[in-house]
């Protein structure tokens, strides 16, 4: 294996929502001005974090837990904290959900989040969850690109076709980090209230959370054909923009995050946008599904490329949720161990990536035998 194989640079963003000391979303306005590492999503009170690019999955977690402390010591002197579950508190009505009040030269986001507002209803956008943005090293590109293609060219088809190995195997991420298998019966109406262990260990991976309507189809031929399958999307009214495109997996551009950057200036990351917050870490984020991730990336791109065809991207999107659910089929388990057991032959001379894929066995095992996978979970 090439020495540059384990560097990348790495970049985490993690949702939260305020609460008050009584559990209840908080009303107050987001305390942290226009600061880009603390920012909102869609609401007022759910507060992201966006740590700077870093050269590592620790330091990048280590950036992570700066922000965390920071933010906490504010909202400690308001007497409110964070909710580091992905499925909301209770709440009475939507009225309890301001949409996020950026003014000024942001005053597009704000219009944007009333339209999502319009077209999915506030509830769906307090799920939180975390993002995990990743891009290999220049030195690895160079080394994998053996034919001397243009680099911007080579790069755009490797991260394509990363993209559809991550959006034909994202079901297996959910299968390891489901993490949100009870909610507030206020979710499903005003005015309810009391826990419900739903159908789902994962609501925000599931039918019930973030899709679209209809399942987009793309076509992923090359960089070009991806970016015009979106626009056609775009153009017919069904996305606003590409932001609105509710897949696990997204291709980032270099410089401004638009369509437009993607298509002129090509890829600079892929960001995983499926991981559930894990109460049981202190940061919402165990530091070994990170690995994990980073490892099947490395993994998915030693397999054949492959035509992701209309009829696969939708069994893709199938399975995903399938994953979600609290009894996902058995046929998901096994072709996990499977991987599992792939990934370990492939990884057979690092003892670090060993231990972890060991991890995530046992906690395939442990699904298997209906026993909680952590504090909040139990398939």
């Amino acid at each position: 294996m090439s020495r540059h194989l384990f560097e990348g640079s790495f970049g985490i963003e993690r949702e939260t929502l305020r609460v008050t000391q009584h559990g209840r979303l908080a009303q107050t306005p987001h305390p942290f001005g226009n600061d880009p590492h603390i920012t909102r999503d869609f609401c007022e009170n759910q507060i992201e974090l966006v740590t700077p690019v870093c050269g590592s999955i620790e330091e990048a977690l280590a950036s992570l837990g700066d922000l965390d402390s920071r933010v906490r010591e504010v909202l400690a002197q308001k007497g409110e904290y964070l909710w580091l579950y992905s499925n909301p508190p209770h709440f009475d009505s939507e009225d309890e959900i301001p949409i996020a009040d950026f003014t000024g030269a942001h005053a597009s986001k704000r219009c944007y989040r009333e339209y999502l507002e319009q077209k999915y209803g506030k509830r769906l956008m307090l799920f939180s969850g975390i993002h995990f943005n990743f891009s290999f090293s220049e030195a690895l590109l160079r080394e994998w690109n053996t034919q001397n293609e243009e680099p911007q060219d080579f790069r755009d088809a490797l991260y394509l076709r990363l993209y559809k190995q991550l959006m034909r195997h994202s079901w297996l991420l959910v299968l390891l980090t489901a993490a949100s298998p009870f909610y507030d019966a206020s979710l499903d109406e005003d005015g309810a209230s009391g826990i419900i262990r739903s159908r789902y260990a994962s609501m925000r991976s599931s039918e019930r959370g973030y899709w679209n309507p209809y399942l987009p189809i793309l076509d992923h031929s090359d960089l070009r054909s991806f970016t015009g399958s979106i626009r056609k999307y775009i153009r017919a009214g069904m996305l606003h923009s590409a932001s609105e495109l509710y897949l696990p997996v997204r291709l980032k551009p270099r410089g401004d995050n638009s369509l437009d950057s993607l298509a002129v200036n090509g890829v600079d990351h892929i960001e995983l946008r499926m991981f559930d917050l894990n109460p049981a870490a202190p940061l919402g984020i165990d530091g070994n599904d990170l690995h994990f991730a980073h490892l099947l990336m490395l993994y998915l791109l030693s397999l054949p490329d492959f035509d992701f065809t209309p009829e696969l991207q939708i069994k893709a999107a199938a399975a995903h949720k399938n994953a979600a659910l609290a009894e996902p089929d058995a046929s998901l388990t096994e072709q996990a161990d499977a991987i599992l057991h792939k990934m370990k032959e492939y990884f057979a001379d690092n003892d670090d990536a060993l231990a972890i894929i060991s991890a995530a066995q046992k906690k395939l095992e442990r699904q298997q035998k209906n026993e909680p996978v952590c504090c909040c979970m139990n398939r």
